[in-house]
């Protein structure tokens, strides 16, 4: 059972094509696919598929809806600033942001909103725990 299994990440949108200009300009990054309709595209993030859809129901969690992780968070954060995306600032129990940035441990993270109002976060671990989260993904794919 699962022998082949993935995992992938859905992100609603209620605007397609707003969505679509978002992830090329911030994320740098082009749909893999779409389906025939316009109402869903699928990107490759470091190997994931991640899909968005569209729905009316987008930007209504409150919760972080995708994990990003990078080698520089410092390069990557001013990069996105310059396009415009503005860091939640967080003061609550066991997580407080400076600047945009939580000190967790090892990892520091950061959190945002794309076009469509999901929460994105953006981690940079420790050089031990990317490479373990490496080797987890490619020994997965089965």
């Amino acid at each position: 059972m699962f022998e082949k299994l993935m995992a992938g990440a859905v992100l609603p949108a209620a605007d397609i094509a707003r969505a679509r200009k978002w992830w090329h300009d911030v994320l740098a990054r082009d749909p893999i696919a779409d389906d025939m309709e316009g109402e869903a595209l699928f990107y490759d993030v470091g190997g994931t598929v991640v899909l968005v859809y569209r729905t009316d129901y987008a930007g209504t969690a409150q919760n972080t809806a995708l994990g990003l992780y990078t080698d520089d968070l410092d390069r990557d954060m001013t990069a996105m600033r310059t396009l415009g995306v503005v860091f939640h600032d967080y003061d609550l129990p066991g997580l407080t942001t400076v600047d945009g940035v939580a000190e967790l441990g090892d990892e520091r993270s950061a959190w945002f909103s794309d076009s469509e109002g999901n929460i994105i976060a953006l981690g940079e671990t420790s050089p031990e725990r990317m490479a373990q989260m490496s080797k987890l993904r490619s020994g997965s794919m089965g």
